[in-house]
């Protein structure tokens, strides 16, 4: 599922900010200090269906700022913005995934927590496939060697989406989220990294 990406991409990590085409209707690039709103508008219309965040209530650029200049200022920690590529309008972002640290501590650093969100007028149109595909392109040059994702037990399109892309089951917690309205389940699915990924670990599964 990846071949075609990877051909494209395989030799070019992004980092810079100049952004590089996913297919003839969407670039991706790193994110910039301009890409906050973009970026927490999309965020926040994800909180209402308590689906994809544990956050719930809407977050401010403020209280943001910290965690946006920590992404910007690591190499290895990168967001990548989505933006549109039409000749007929300008460039609007409209997805955007990160690779997070999985724990603080040091020696964790050969493992990222992956997170991807998409503005609610391009769900269902195979961006999150192409978005988390080209990510993991990405890892072995950020020194990732193992993604992980966190999903609601109860976000099936989620978890049917990673899936697909190879990750596994790698940890439940049962009850670890109060949804005000209902107590939710964690699904930890992982995937191991290497520079063959698309050749070998993912496209083995399809």
């Amino acid at each position: 599922m990846l071949d075609n990406v990877t051909r494209r991409h395989q030799q070019t990590t992004t980092t810079s900010l100049a952004p590089i085409a996913l297919n003839d209707k969407f670039a991706v690039g790193r994110a910039s200090l301009n890409d906050l709103t973009a970026i927490l508008d999309i965020y926040n219309q994800s909180i209402a269906g308590k689906q994809a965040t544990a956050q719930l209530a809407p977050v401010t650029s403020a209280e943001r700022a910290s965690w946006f200049d920590e992404h910007l200022n690591d190499p290895k920690r990168p967001i990548y913005v989505v933006t549109t590529t039409s000749a007929d309008s300008p460039a609007v972002i409209v997805a955007w995934g990160s690779f997070s640290d999985l724990y603080a501590r040091t020696a964790y650093h050969i493992s990222s927590e992956v997170s991807i969100y998409l503005h609610r007028d391009y769900h269902r149109q195979g961006l999150g496939h192409l978005l988390i595909e080209w990510m993991l392109t990405q890892a072995p040059s950020l020194g990732i060697h193992n993604v992980v994702a966190l999903i609601f037990a109860h976000n099936t399109p989620s978890l049917t989406l990673f899936r697909k892309l190879g990750f596994e089951q790698w940890g439940y917690m049962p009850q670890v989220c109060d949804m005000q309205g209902f107590i939710a389940d964690v699904v930890m699915l992982g995937i191991a990294i290497d520079n063959n990924v698309s050749e070998t670990s993912i496209s083995a599964k399809q």
